[in-house]
């Protein structure tokens, strides 16, 4: 969920030069029409002259992600993040409003939901992941909103009725509980900005000392970047937030308001008055199933076998990942997406040429994360876990600055719908 407006000066710079446009025939078909396929396929539009391309996406909504962060603390209501998928789109494709049911990379071929089987040349899989929200024994979608229950990722309905519950237990005092999967997920400094957010929340409505916060880390770190995770242990215990390492959610019982956990030492419980819920994340069934998912790695989860740097699947040379589902070893941020999309179309208009494309992917993540109301630190990163800030010099990454809060609350959604019109 983390998109830097710092950024936009260095994308711009892979944006193509103002050229005559590349005929082609080619077929091109994107699985997605989320911040990835949109993005991509804007800039094909205007690269291309001929190419005959199809999206498939069954969701007639577009779902500002970077947004849902904010609805749950209460700071933005949920349509905020709701728009049109085709209101994104570029109107010389052609959008089947269905989901991918399988795909054949022998043949060539994606088939719908709705039985039409497409061929194509070039497929593009971006279809984002899927929330495993019945991993986790006796919790549903149902619950969210009530019995002190949150889940923000869950979609724009579910946010604001997490901050129903968040904000409750702000008024009311006592434990909260907040958890990560063990999983790979999208923008991991989401569980920490909902826990900085509701710690801070909770101090200024019913005052210091009405709140015991406990945060439940998947393993024995607070943040993939060991610099970034030290800064934000210091912040924990600057502000009372008790850390429970190796702590991975497992189990709920909403009646008793218990919440189960699988640590190295055997099952723990942990008793709470707000409990935020983020579930296991995992690649779409059709990925797995049609043979495209890592077979020696994220066995669990299924994302694309790709190399980390064009995003090119290692066996089939003409299926390129993008986003959420892209097996690469950091990137499942809209910051990200803005990154992979120009090294795609590099090497996607490479191969229509016959060519081979030189644009790489470093592995940039961006995460504004967010410690208090009008406060953030501005995380960039790569790879390797070096940071690589935007702005040197001028924004500190790890300071909570008002510039960096203003960065997420106010200038990234201009930056991200610049993006999925092809550009930023």
């Amino acid at each position: 969920m983390g998109l830097v407006a710092g950024g936009i000066a260095t994308a711009a710079a892979l944006q193509p030069a103002q050229a005559a446009k590349l005929q082609t025939k080619a077929r091109i078909v994107f699985i997605g029409a989320g911040a990835a396929g949109t993005s991509l396929a804007n800039r094909l539009v205007e690269r291309l002259d001929g190419a005959d391309i199809t999206i498939l996406d069954p969701s007639a909504e577009h779902l500002y992600q970077p947004g849902l962060s904010l609805v749950a603390a209460g700071l933005k209501p949920a349509s905020y993040t709701q728009s049109k998928t085709t209101q994104w789109l570029p109107k010389d494709i052609r959008l089947i409003p269905e989901a991918a049911a399988a795909i054949d990379p022998v043949a060539k071929t994606v088939s719908a939901t709705g039985g039409l089987t497409v061929p194509y040349d070039f497929l593009v899989v971006a279809p984002g992941l899927v929330l495993d929200h019945d991993a986790i024994e006796g919790f549903s979608l149902d619950l969210v909103g009530t019995n002190g229950i949150g889940a923000l990722y869950a979609g724009p309905q579910y946010a604001a009725k997490t901050w129903q519950a968040a904000s409750k237990f702000a008024e009311d005092g006592g434990t909260g509980v907040f958890t990560r999967p063990a999983t790979e997920m999208k923008c991991a400094g989401a569980p920490l900005k909902h826990t900085f957010l509701i710690e801070d929340i909770a101090k200024r409505t019913a005052g210091a000392g009405k709140h015991e916060m406990h945060y439940a880390a998947n393993n024995n770190s607070l943040f993939g970047v060991p610099i970034v995770s030290e800064k934000v242990r210091m912040l924990f215990e600057d502000r009372g937030i008790a850390a429970h390492y190796s702590h991975v959610l497992k189990a709920v019982d909403p009646g008793s308001k218990r919440a189960t956990f699988a640590t190295p030492e055997g099952d723990k419980e942990l008793a709470y008055d707000y409990l935020h819920v983020i579930p296991p994340q995992r690649a779409p069934d059709v990925i797995r199933q049609s043979g495209l998912s890592w077979a020696d790695k994220w066995t669990d989860q299924g994302w694309v076998e790709a190399d980390k740097h064009s995003l090119r699947h290692l066996r089939y040379p003409e299926i390129f990942a993008l986003g959420d589902v892209a097996g690469v070893p950091k990137g499942k941020t809209a910051a990200s997406v803005k990154w992979q999309v120009p090294v795609v179309e590099d090497h996607l208009i490479a191969a229509i040429e016959g060519q081979e494309g030189t644009a790489s992917y470093d592995g940039y993540t961006s995460c504004p994360l967010i410690t208090r109301v009008g406060r953030a630190m501005l995380v960039e990163f790569d790879y390797n876990n070096n940071l690589t800030p935007s702005f040197p010099g001028v924004i500190a990454p790890l300071e909570e600055l008002w510039i960096s809060w203003l960065m997420k609350e106010v200038a990234l959604k201009a930056t991200y719908n610049a993006m999925l019109r092809g550009k930023a």
